[in-house]
């Protein structure tokens, strides 16, 4: 059993797991285009706080942020290491050959949850959730809860 967090703003928790937002993000993500559906989840609640920093200018922008933690069962989960991805797959913006890799993953259906190493945290890692395949429904996902930051971040 994985347990994976995630960490979005209040406005978009009652659809924090349907993929909209990283279908819809005009340049797409790192591991998915525009228009795949994708969630993506960190193997730990410190790295996914990381992953959306890095996105805003400080911390501050993150008071509107709540979390949600999920388990997935192993089996449903398949794996990349650094040595499976491209040698540009850590480039900003993100490079069309990761986002190749999230999409074709997509498609082919071979799994509900693609693991990748994080860029932000190197040996940690993210999870990709697949939200339109068949074993998604197995994931238990607990939240929302509100992200408590300490003042000294903020």
């Amino acid at each position: 059993m994985q347990t994976v967090w995630r960490i979005v703003r209040l406005q978009h928790a009652a659809s924090a797991f349907s993929g909209d937002g990283a279908r819809r993000a005009k340049f797409g993500g790192r591991f998915n285009s525009h228009g795949t559906a994708l969630v993506y989840t960190s193997d730990t609640a410190a790295l996914a706080l990381l992953e959306v920093r890095v996105h805003v200018v400080s911390f501050r922008g993150m008071r509107d942020r709540v979390f949600f933690e999920a388990d997935i069962d192993d089996d449903i989960i398949e794996y990349l290491s650094e040595t499976d991805l491209p040698a540009d797959w850590r480039d900003l913006p993100a490079s069309r050959s990761t986002q190749r890799i999230g999409d074709e993953w997509v498609a082919s259906g071979r799994s509900a949850v693609l693991c990748v190493p994080s860029v932000v945290v190197p040996g940690h890692f993210n999870f990709l959730l697949n939200p339109s395949h068949p074993d998604y429904s197995r994931i238990v996902i607990r939240g929302p809860h509100a992200v408590n930051f300490d003042p000294r971040l903020i």
